[in-house]
């Protein structure tokens, strides 16, 4: 019996792995892009646009690779995600590497270099749901949830560890080659490696625990992109009514899923190339500061979602209308802010708004509907979620190419004018 336990025990931790090293190493390249694209002279809406079609194939391939699975075996998908991982993370650091030596042109070594973030976008995604199933499959129904949502986590730890990391990771010369701002990839690319290797050894092939237990697709992981529970609930529902995503019960969720996440994604991706700009720094000297603004974002969001919503217990209805109302004012400060704590300041309220609105949306869709409906609602939740950085951070710095204050000054603006039609509708209701 022990020697179970701890066997379960050695999986979960390993599975655990995974989701995080997925989730840090993205963020840790979204943290030096901006430096990046700079010191190689590509264009500010082309870094955007590199993380917008990756986040495009994550939420086309994410259901598939869901319901892939049981099919092809739960192990196979986790080793066929981290393994994407690994090489999306190493492509996109050979080839940002021949670009900053001058081996290649810089616009054709970003080219490639979204080709590596293809890879991401399109095997990346097989992991997380296999990791649900595996985890559901081990696990009784009554602890299910709680180890699920541990699991789960594991994004949100990575949003923070990532970012915290990539700034001790750029590299100096080895060997007369220069490998400077794409020092990140490689060490994420080696650590999942290294995961990819230990998965290979220690996960046994599944064979045991309920065959029913299922997985289901995770959002994309992203700056911003805090877990918002759904994934959870939609591996833990049985298939019932299908909605639709502007069906009149959750019609006004949907519009505010859809709303806050753009304005989250914009926000998120414009600041690095924000402190850049605002501090006057040159590329390389940008990372530490944009990693500590980066953190006192998350660790913000994560404050509220793991300890003040908990404390307060607030409705759906007040997560979001505090939170719209917390995260416009963030959103506003970041517009006028010129100095690093300042910026911080502004993004950590932004971050801490968003940490009330996205559970409070995830929440507010769930209790609209019946039981039979609670699959097709945390579904539509996900998908929202993923959808908000496919179009948000392309749309954010091309705002930010015309005048740099106009993505925050939007993403506020947007947040007030949500926060007033929620008044109206919630009042109706």
């Amino acid at each position: 019996m022990h020697s179970r336990k701890g066997q379960i025990d050695r999986d979960f931790a390993l599975l655990f792995a995974v989701m995080l090293v997925i989730a840090a190493g993205n963020t840790a390249l979204q943290s030096v892009l901006p430096a990046l694209g700079r010191s190689l002279g590509v264009a500010d809406s082309a870094v955007a646009a590199a993380f917008s079609v990756s986040a495009l194939l994550w939420v086309v391939a994410a259901p598939f690779w869901a319901r892939r699975a049981d099919r092809q075996g739960r192990r196979a998908m986790v080793l066929l995600g981290i393994w994407g991982f690994t090489a999306s993370i190493l492509v996109c650091g050979l080839f940002l590497m021949a670009g900053i030596n001058g081996w290649i042109a810089p616009v054709t070594a970003f080219v490639f270099f979204v080709g590596g973030r293809l890879i991401y976008g399109m095997f990346g995604a097989a992991a997380p749901p296999a990791v649900q199933a595996i985890v559901a499959a081990r696990t009784s129904r009554a602890d299910r949830t709680r180890a699920l949502a541990l699991i789960g986590s594991a994004f949100g730890l990575g949003t923070i560890l990532g970012p915290a990391f990539a700034p001790y990771l750029v590299l100096g010369s080895v060997g007369g080659v220069e490998i400077g701002l794409s020092g990140p990839a490689f060490m994420f690319a080696l650590v999942g490696a290294v995961v990819g290797l230990t998965v290979m050894r220690l996960l046994p092939v599944q064979g045991m625990g309920d065959p029913a237990a299922k997985g289901a697709a995770n959002s994309y992981p992203s700056i911003g992109g805090q877990s918002s529970g759904a994934a959870v609930t939609a591996a833990l529902a049985d298939a019932g009514e299908q909605l639709g995503y502007f069906d009149p019960r959750i019609r006004i969720w949907t519009i505010i899923g859809l709303v806050a996440g753009h304005a989250q994604a914009m926000a998120g991706q414009a600041i690095g190339f924000l402190i850049i700009d605002r501090l006057a720094l040159a590329p390389s000297a940008a990372l530490e500061p944009t990693g500590i603004v980066l953190m006192m974002g998350a660790g913000a969001a994560l404050l509220v979602q793991w300890g003040i919503i908990p404390i307060l217990n607030l409705s759906p209805r007040a997560l979001v209308l505090w939170g719209s109302l917390l995260a416009a004012i963030g959103c506003a400060w970041i517009a006028l802010a010129n100095g690093l704590y300042p910026i911080a300041t502004g993004f950590a309220l932004a971050s801490m708004g968003f940490g009330f609105v996205r559970p409070g949306f995830t929440a507010g869709a769930s209790l609209a509907v019946g039981a039979s409906a609670q699959g097709s609602v945390a579904g539509k939740v996900t998908s929202i979620n993923g959808a908000a950085f496919v179009l948000g951070p392309s749309i954010g710095v091309a705002m930010y190419e015309l005048w740099r204050p106009l993505p925050y000054g939007v993403a506020a603006a947007a947040l007030l004018l949500l926060l007033g039609y929620a008044l109206i509708q919630f009042r109706r209701a």
